[in-house]
């Protein structure tokens, strides 16, 4: 499911791992090691959501799936398990998904040039800070 979302999200960035390196690396590392939560619908994963403390580390969907709340569900998840707030890093190309989180409140800080990541993709850092509010 991953692998359809990244194609169906990014087409234009270069995915830097193979099929089987994604595959390890989800059953070596982010399962075991990080909050993993999928969304499942009969016998079909049709969404999946990391959590590495504060930092939203992924959030795919099946591209059937988009536009249909799942991904609210997933960030109302997130921000119940992070309350004091969220980061998380979008390529700067998937505009659909800077739109989504900054309706979740999410404000861009920081932009980079790509170097720091595997794809070597422009990327955009996001902060999602609870509002407080005066007693």
């Amino acid at each position: 499911m991953w692998l359809r979302s990244f194609a169906a999200s990014l087409p234009s960035v270069r995915c830097a791992h193979t099929d089987y390196e994604i595959r390890d690396w989800f059953s070596r590392v982010l399962v075991p090691q990080y909050q993993t939560w999928i969304a499942v619908t009969t016998d079909t994963v049709v969404g999946v959501m990391v959590l590495k403390g504060a930092e939203l580390k992924q959030l795919y969907l099946a591209p059937a799936w988009r536009g249909r709340g799942l991904g609210n569900r997933f960030m109302d998840l997130a921000k119940r398990q992070q309350p004091d707030g969220l980061t998380l890093w979008a390529f700067q190309v998937n505009t659909s998904a800077q739109r989504f989180y900054e309706r979740h409140g999410f404000t861009a800080v920081e932009r980079t040039d790509g170097r720091r990541n595997d794809e070597h993709e422009p990327d955009v850092r996001y902060i999602w800070q609870p509002s407080t509010h005066p007693s």
